[in-house]
Parts: C-alpha cells; structure tokens; sequence
C-alpha cells in the first residue's frame, strides 16, 4: 500500500424523491447518503459497514455512477468521475469494477460463464477471441475452478462458486480498485473465509485496491485497513481497523462492537443496548441524526450535526463529545480506552 491517493470522495449525497397524488408530484425525498467524505490509497482496503439502510451500498454504486449522485464529487486518479460523459465512464469502467452482493442475480441465467467473463473485454475492445477465451480459463483456475466450467451455466454452480465467477468478472479488465458489496453476505460461514482469502490473494497478485461494502463486523475485520462506519446517511467514524475496534470512539461504533458475539462462554462484556428505532431517512432527525438513541447525547447534539474531524492522528470521528460544543456545554463523560464512560 503506497501513500497516494487512487481515490477521492467529497460531500457525497444521495436523495431520491418521493412521490404522491395523481400527478405525481415531489412531496418530499429519502435522504439516502448525506454528505459522505473520505479517500482511498493504491492498494489499501476500505470497510465500510453500518446497519442495513444507512446507505453504504448507494455510495459503493455512486462510486461507479451505477446510481447518480444528487450533489458532490468523485475523483479517481485525479479525474472527477461525476463530469465525465457516457462515453468517457464507460472507458473509465475498465479500471473500476464491483463485485454485487447476491451472485446469482448478477449472473446472466441465460450465458455461459465463458460468455459472461468474456463480456467485461468485448466492451472494452480487450484481446482477440482467442485471447480472451485464454484469459477466461486463467482467471477460472486462479479463483479456485476448473477451465471446464467455462461451458457451464450460472443455475449449474453452488453460491460460493457463483461468488467467485463474479470475483473473476470483475478481474477480467485488470481493474485498479473493486467495489465488493457484501462479498460474502449470502455464502455460508464456511466458504465466507475462502472467498475472503481469496480475494487477499487477488490484491496481492494484482495490485488491487478494495472497497468492501458489509454489515458484518468480523468480515470487515478480515480484510480491511481502515473501516468507516456509516449511520442514516453519514460517516460517524473512520480510522485503522485495529484503532476502530481497540478503542472506538463514537457511541454508536461502540454500540456495533458491543453486539458481536464473542466464541467464548467464559467471556463476559458488557453490552451497549439501543433504545428506538433507527429514525426515516425520509424524515431525518435535526442536528446529529444518532442523538434520539445516544445515550450521552447533549442539547447541542440535536441544533448542530457534528463535522467528521480528526480527533487523533488517523482517527476521523462525527461526534459532539469531542467538539468544542459538547465540552463548553460541560459534558463531563469521556470515553475510556476499553469504549466505556465514566
């Protein structure tokens, strides 16, 4: 992993509207991703993970322009993806691929594999027919099949297998960065570890650099360098993997944390329970969009929505208990290294 920076995403939104009555008008909008900012260097691997409709798979396919954004900026290499045209994304998709979440609905049922993988390189004008059946029994073997299920159909293979054609399709154009939206979500315990491995492998072998969209805590543990947490739309936290889970910061990344279960009936923690429901990205709450589960929250957390800053070197953190708001209002609990307050 170098220093430089393959790509770079600036006050990210995503609003889709809601429509009503018999024309059909806007009455109003779901606020899907709401201002989402961070990078990614060359050959790092980024988690993003949140309970399901915080929006991290909306920013994974806003990434690619697979959804539109609704205001912001991508830049990859320095190129701001939201400006370019039909033709120039299309181009671009060569270095930019996603692996989607359930592998089957993302497999043509009707094609072989050999003309799923070769589809990636005839768009982009990649290699004679020869080449590319060649490439295709290559990258078959390299993710763990046989060159003979080339001939096969998507119905004829088992999930994990599924998962990795997938894997491989992505791999076709030799892209610089992969999107993986829950990668592993739909496979069983026992073939989420040999996909996950897999695609390490991958990175080392092709200089890749990832995004691994997931909700489950342990995966994202895995495979990631830094993680960023999302809720309702929002970065809360966003730093090392190892920083993120020895000492998080935010209440809500603490309460994530809390919940994963521990392989130990000997273990005992204590566990950070959330009262209510996660509050309508159609009608978000004012100010911090956390403050109506926080159990630390403060008057200034619901005027102000908290700014995702530096709190340590590395560690970004959106929370009012470590502004200059939350301390002149004399909040006095501060977190302690094992993620509790005092």
């Amino acid at each position: 992993m170098t220093t430089e920076t393959l790509l770079k995403v600036e006050n990210l939104k995503k609003h889709f509207p809601i429509r009503g009555g018999i024309l059909g008008k806007e009455v109003g909008s779901v606020k899907a991703v709401e201002g989402v900012s961070f990078e990614v260097k060359k050959g790092e691997t980024l988690g993003i993970v949140g309970e399901s409709g915080c929006g991290k798979s909306t920013t994974g396919r806003m990434l690619l322009r697979l959804i539109e954004p609704t205001e912001g900026k991508v830049y990859f290499e320095g190129q701001d993806v939201t400006k370019l045209s039909t033709g120039d994304m299309r181009k671009l998709r060569r270095d930019m691929q996603m692996v989607f979440q359930d592998p089957f609905a993302s497999l043509n049922p009707r094609h072989t594999v050999e003309k799923i993988l070769e589809e990636p390189m005839k768009v982009h004008g990649i290699g004679t027919p020869k080449e590319r059946k060649q490439k295709v029994r290559e990258l078959l073997e390299i993710v763990g099949l046989s060159s003979y299920h080339a001939k096969r159909y998507p119905h004829q293979f088992s999930g994990g297998q599924r998962q990795r054609i997938g894997i491989a399709r992505a791999l076709m154009t030799q892209p610089k960065l992969i999107i993986a939206d829950e990668p592993v979500s739909a496979l069983d315990v026992s073939i989420q570890s040999q996909v996950l491995n897999l695609m390490q492998d991958l990175q080392k072998e092709f200089q890749l650099t990832y995004i691994v969209i997931a909700h489950d805590l342990g995966v994202v543990r895995h495979i990631s360098d830094r993680v960023g947490v999302m809720y309702l739309g929002r970065m809360a936290e966003l730093t090392d993997s190892e920083k993120l889970y020895d000492k998080p910061l935010h209440p809500y990344t603490q309460a994530l944390l809390s919940a994963v279960p521990i392989p130990d009936p000997l273990y005992e923690k204590d566990a950070v329970v959330l009262e209510g429901d996660i509050p309508s990205p159609s009608n978000p709450p004012s100010g911090c969009a956390f403050h109506t589960r926080c159990p630390f929250k403060m008057d200034v957390c619901s005027q102000k929505v908290p700014e995702l800053r530096e709190h340590e070197p590395g560690h970004y953190v959106a929370c009012h208990l470590y502004t200059e708001e939350g301390s002149a209002a004399g909040q006095n609990k501060q977190p302690l290294e094992e993620g509790k307050y005092e």
